[in-house]
């Protein structure tokens, strides 16, 4: 983006937080080092630009124990949206996600004034009054770095030790997601980051519970040929799903994975794929259909879907279709599965 065109968006932002006195940021349900890293920089610009104190809110509790070391690092008093009176704030912002997308806790009659994404643009996004959603970019980290530049505010050690770790992790250590922006960013802050914290939150230590949860999980796996299957079962911690999914894609000869669970009363999903031609996001939007909700990138994407009455005859249904559209989508309809482990 041209330098001209950069310091414009600096001064329509300072004008769409001009007199407010107070702003939510709201982030998806589960959020990742990408959402609490651009959640932080954009608390950064607000207080910066325009002296606006911000609240950072998601939609559950942070699950993997390195998305919990980050935001202990950064000092964040994360809130649950629910707890949250929504008139007591003069603006609203989402950072990762993007209203009617279905994995973040803002209600759908809610407009917000401030949409930083990287997914594709959806309709309802184009009402906030200040927008820059750029699919194409690696990471929403990176696009609120770049604000930060044009704004010459330098961010402290910890913000800046987030945004790395966010960049990398989004674009699972620059593969095929990464553009040139994400490398820039990366490269200019990494001098700057305190690498033996970045150790420390990417080897945080694990409960017991990780540990029994991914057992149940690789016991349950089963491959179809070039793709696995995997049901979590009931869940305590949702980001096991995403987790164990990009475990599994490491599997040799194995292209796909599609791994659900269900967790307060919804059926999660987490997609994989290191097929190049294969869209994740397109496919796991056409896998929930009109049960729920689903979007991502080329190579992972996520999807939910309701359970309306909870009963055991509802979910199984549902499991069984999710099943069939991975196995058609696989075109192994008639594979005999085979356990993982």
């Amino acid at each position: 983006m041209p330098a001209t065109r950069k310091k414009k968006r600096i001064e329509k932002l300072k004008l769409v937080l001009h007199e407010a006195k107070s702003m939510l940021i709201v982030m998806q349900d589960y959020p990742d080092p990408d959402a609490i890293a651009a959640a932080a920089a954009l608390r950064e610009l607000a207080n910066s630009l325009a002296s606006v104190p911000c609240t950072i809110a998601c939609g559950a509790a942070i699950g993997r124990a390195e998305n919990l070391a980050l935001a202990k690092y950064l000092g964040l008093n994360l809130h649950h949206l629910s707890d949250l009176s929504l008139a007591r704030f003069d603006r609203i912002a989402m950072v990762d996600t993007q209203p009617g997308t279905g994995n973040n806790p803002l209600p759908a009659d809610v407009v917000p004034d401030i949409v930083f994404d990287h997914h594709p643009i959806r309709r309802d996004t184009r009402k906030a009054r200040f927008t820059d959603v750029r699919s194409r970019v690696g990471a929403t980290s990176t696009i609120l770095f770049e604000y930060l530049q044009t704004a010459e505010i330098t961010p402290d050690t910890p913000l800046i030790t987030a945004l790395v770790y966010a960049i990398k992790t989004d674009t699972q250590d620059f593969g095929e997601e990464a553009t040139r922006a994400d490398i820039k960013a990366y490269v200019t802050l990494y001098p700057h980051a305190n690498i033996r914290m970045l150790s420390r939150i990417q080897d945080a230590d694990l409960p017991h519970a990780y540990f029994r949860a991914l057992a149940g999980a690789l016991r349950n796996a089963q491959v179809f040929g070039k793709g696995i299957l995997c049901n979590l079962g009931d869940l305590d911690n949702p980001d096991m799903i995403a987790e164990v999914a990009d475990l599994l894609l490491r599997c040799e000869d194995v292209f796909y994975v599609l791994c659900h669970g269900v967790f307060e009363n919804r059926i999660l999903l987490s997609l994989r794929t290191g097929d190049d031609a294969t869209n994740a996001g397109a496919v796991i939007r056409r896998f929930v259909g009109a049960h729920g909700t689903g979007g991502g990138h080329r190579a992972m994407a996520g999807g939910q879907i309701p359970l309306h009455d909870g009963t055991a005859a509802e979910r199984r249904r549902l499991e069984n279709h999710i099943r069939k559209h991975f196995l058609t989508f696989l075109k192994a309809e008639r594979v005999t599965p085979v356990p993982l482990v």
